[in-house]
């Protein structure tokens, strides 16, 4: 579709990918997604990749509303309003670059739309041309869903039989059915959400597509905790602070369980700071350039309460040794130590990386090409300008 450099073809072909045409091509195989993953997070361990900022690390950058805005027809501050750009490289055999590129509103869902809406641009190495054009919610909503599943692979106990979901949003949902791929073992789904209707959506949503669960709805954080072999803290950050954020108490917790926390979630820290705590991280430069970029005053509480960047405040106030914090990356490449036996306790904190995006993009591209699938669409045949 694009040309590299030395060539004397100057035209430029890319690949435009709609939604339909994603699902096609591949986009919603969690097995096949969790593989990929856990292969981009082995390069994020070696080094073989670039994010934005000076160090390489940055989540993206993000465009914020002010509470009461000057300009007439300027957007005001709201629930998870804002606009997004997330670059990466990513070597190894993708070897590629790209952005993804979406806008956010929560009152989307009142008029049938998701809550952000993506679109992601694959782009050669070498050129910088554009390869392909995508509708990116469902390559987000998979990979966000297959991050944490890289570690029920790697972490959770063999005969894992019982996931408790605390806020069961899409985010969860996917990372239930990516987990699945790892412990088919699994029965038994317990689910608390914030309320009754998007609780019984999400009951409806895991019922329909595995039959043979389960699905429990329970009434306390504690009943979605006690027993479960692995934890999904699937709940956003809120105004009121920690104390609002799911509590994952220590006499609650089986010997053995798996906590996977994508999202805002609280536990206390002597107890991360024991012995008995394990905690990996899916990549330590993510947490140290979220401190570098928002300083010390502003706290994993403020931020996202995803508790790696609690831990990476530990680890700045010199309350946690850094050798504590292992990268799944590195645990999936046997350099660092996984799960030893069935006592041990994981908590596994996942922030989400542009570099996912590139990988699971690349993968879907290269099976669209294979396919016929897409349409094909010309940036031009010889630039006006050189």
């Amino acid at each position: 579709m694009t040309q590299s450099t030395g060539s004397s073809d100057t035209s430029i072909d890319l690949l435009w990918l709609s939604e339909p045409d994603m699902i096609e091509a591949g986009v919603t195989d969690s097995a096949r997604c969790v593989d990929v993953m856990e292969e981009t997070l082995i390069l994020l361990d070696k080094g073989d990749y670039r994010m934005a900022g000076a160090s390489a690390n940055s989540h993206g950058a993000q465009v914020n509303f002010p509470d009461n805005p000057e300009h007439e027809g300027m957007p005001a501050n709201g629930p998870d309003r804002r606009f997004m750009a997330m670059p990466a490289y990513l070597g190894g055999r993708f070897n590629g670059a790209g952005v993804k590129w979406y806008g956010s509103n929560a009152e989307n869902r009142a008029n049938g739309l998701p809550r952000s809406i993506h679109v992601f641009v694959l782009n050669d190495a070498v050129t910088g041309a554009p390869k392909a054009i995508m509708s990116a919610n469902l390559l987000s909503a998979y990979r966000t869903g297959a991050v944490p599943a890289v570690g029920v692979k790697h972490l959770a106990v063999e005969n894992a039989e019982t996931v408790g979901i605390i806020g069961p949003g899409v985010m969860s949902r996917t990372i239930l059915a990516s987990s699945i791929t790892q412990r088919p073992s699994i029965k038994t789904v317990k689910i608390k959400g914030r309320s009754a209707g998007s609780t019984e959506k999400a009951a409806r949503w895991i019922r329909d597509r595995f039959e043979d669960l389960d699905v429990q709805v329970v009434d306390s954080e504690q009943e979605a905790i006690e027993g479960s072999d692995i934890l999904i803290a699937g709940t956003s950050t809120s105004p009121d602070g920690p104390q609002a954020f799911p509590y994952f108490k220590r006499e609650w917790l089986k010997p053995g369980a798996l906590v996977l926390c994508p999202a805002a979630a609280r536990f206390d820290d002597d107890f991360i700071k024991s012995d008995e705590s394990n905690l990996v991280l899916d990549y330590d430069g993510l947490y140290k350039e979220w401190f570098q970029e928002n300083g010390p005053d502003v706290t994993y509480e403020r931020l996202l309460g995803i508790p790696g960047n609690r831990w990476w405040d530990m680890v700045e106030e010199g309350t946690l040794p850094k050798e504590k914090l292992h990268n799944i990356g590195a645990i999936a490449a046997g350099k660092a130590p996984g799960r030893e036996n069935d006592e041990q306790i994981f908590f596994y904190s996942i922030g989400g990386m542009p570099v996912e995006d590139v990988s699971w993009a690349t993968e879907v591209y290269e099976n669209a090409l294979e396919k016929g699938i897409g349409t094909t669409l010309n940036l031009w045949d010889t630039p006006e300008l050189t």
